[in-house]
């Protein structure tokens, strides 16, 4: 098993290799990572791992009083999530590389990153400024019929979007630009779809493409047929997606 030990970024969200990630850092533990990032060499990439959070568990105060950062149990690069850091993140991550860092002049740092590979999280490591974790990278299994189900899930993503029209955040365009390749699919579908954390985790994790296409069809068709009844649902609502604290 090869493995890889890689700083550690805890979100409220899914990240699915291919999607793009903006990030505005202005936690203390997170700026010290982006310094260390910046020291890479041009020419490696700057990678980090992303890990969604588990129901239950609190992300630590990201901006000044809200809340009185006093107030936390604890401090440093754990802070937020317990004694056992490992509990409060769901198991299965992305690894994401950091093509743009760029700090401001507060100290903060703006981020833009593109997910690359799924990554099973194995330790972590508390005892630096940030949260680093041992990783197993996972590999993309086909599975069995990816090619068709990757056809019956743009079929009915596009018509999913016809259900939310006029809604146009997180929403992929219909036609041409949407691409064929079963694990490209299958990521950028759950990215744009309108589901909860706990969803996209087990669409992440699903053990191989055809899997997690399958499961997309089941959540495409019955989302869509929640929206066909609730007609009066402002578009603004439906496309309201999670926001992290970070």
């Amino acid at each position: 098993m090869t493995t890889v030990r890689l700083p550690l970024f805890p979100l409220n969200s899914v990240l699915f290799p291919g999607l793009v990630l903006p990030l505005n850092i202005f936690e203390e533990r997170y700026r010290a990572m982006m310094r260390d990032l910046l020291k890479t060499p041009e020419d490696e990439p700057r990678r980090f791992a992303v890990v969604a959070i588990r129901d239950g568990h609190e992300v630590a105060a990201t901006s000044p009083g809200m809340p009185d950062r006093t107030a936390l149990p604890r401090r440093g690069p754990s802070a937020g999530f317990g004694d056992d850091p490992l509990k409060a993140f769901h198991a299965v991550g992305c690894v994401a590389d950091a093509a743009t860092v760029r700090e401001r002049a507060d100290g903060g740092f703006e981020v833009l990153a593109t997910g690359t590979v799924r990554v099973r999280l194995l330790s972590v490591d508390a005892s630096g400024p940030y949260l680093t974790a041992e990783l197993e990278e996972l590999a993309e299994e086909p599975g069995e019929e990816a090619g068709a189900l990757a056809e019956g899930v743009l079929r009915a993503f596009r018509q999913y979007q016809k259900r939310l029209a006029g809604a146009r955040e997180r929403s992929l365009s219909t036609g041409a630009d949407l691409p064929d390749e079963p694990a490209v699919v299958s990521y950028l579908v759950a990215a744009a779809a309108m589901l909860d954390v706990p969803a996209k985790q087990r669409l992440l994790q699903a053990p191989d493409t055809a899997s997690r296409l399958r499961e997309e069809l089941t959540l495409l068709r019955a989302e869509t047929a929640i929206i066909r009844n609730l007609p009066s649902l402002p578009a603004a609502e439906l496309t309201r997606g999670p926001t992290s604290l970070n």
